[in-house]
């Protein structure tokens, strides 16, 4: 059980945010990974996931709304593609590590020992359970305001960069126009410690290397060998640095 200690340090964090009427249970679900119910054999519904699943649709729906309003005369396909980079683990947890979540999550002691706290898809699910807790127990304007102050720049960079971040539907665009066969990805090589670790990936097509790039997650390092393809078959024009 988390000790009343912890559980006011939790509260505090929540206020620090902006945020002074909450459920407490809720927050404090929305910090537990299942990992740590199951080995204190606690009920599973005691972990984050079904807030998790709550929370995604609470942030589509503030992203899209805010989209909407920001961009009147944007077609709804580049709305769409805008908003599921936005609302992808990746910017989530460009968000979890700026307001700094890791130490409230709680976790298993062998997930601890792992890193689990540090890795990306735990801390992007758990800023989603966060917001599922807080738009059913926190004023829901606040939160809309919340979600929206920590994305704008976030917002703004992906539009201003979509060629980049929209890599690897390009490239897989541009061949399957040309044959049936797709774009494959290979894990090379990764390197670091478990909760730090760093990704090769090379792209290739009908057996060709297209491209290699490294990342911070398998996925990061997919998109900038996509990236970096796609520049040199001319499919879109070197704009900004790959992201390492």
């Amino acid at each position: 059980m988390q000790s009343d200690c912890s559980e006011q340090k939790l509260a505090d964090f929540i206020k620090k945010l902006g945020f002074e009427e909450f459920s407490l249970p809720l927050i404090n679900t929305a910090f537990t990974h299942s990992s740590y119910t199951k080995e204190n054999n606690e009920d599973y519904l005691n972990c984050y996931e079904r807030l998790e699943f709550f929370g995604d649709a609470v942030l589509k729906m503030v992203v899209t709304e805010y989209l909407y309003n920001k961009y009147p005369k944007m077609h709804e396909g580049e709305l769409t593609k805008i908003r599921s980079i936005i609302v992808s683990d990746e910017i989530l947890f460009k968000v979890a590590q700026k307001i700094n979540i890791e130490e409230y999550i709680k976790v298993s002691k062998a997930e601890k020992k792992c890193g689990g706290q540090k890795l990306e898809s735990i801390q992007a699910c758990v800023m989603e359970a966060l917001f599922g807790a807080l738009y059913m127990s926190s004023d829901r304007e606040q939160l809309k305001k919340f979600i929206i102050e920590n994305l704008a720049q976030l917002i703004e960079d992906i539009e201003q960069n979509k060629t980049v971040y929209n890599a690897k539907a390009t490239l897989q665009e541009f061949k399957q126009a040309n044959s049936k066969q797709l774009p494959v990805y290979e894990l090379v090589d990764e390197t670091g410690a478990d909760h730090d670790k760093t990704f090769t990936v090379q792209v290739s097509y009908e057996d060709k290397v297209l491209a290699t790039a490294k990342g911070k997650t398998k996925k990061n390092a997919q998109q900038n060998a996509a990236y970096i393809a796609c520049v040199e078959l001319g499919l879109i024009k070197e704009n900004q640095k790959v992201n390492e």
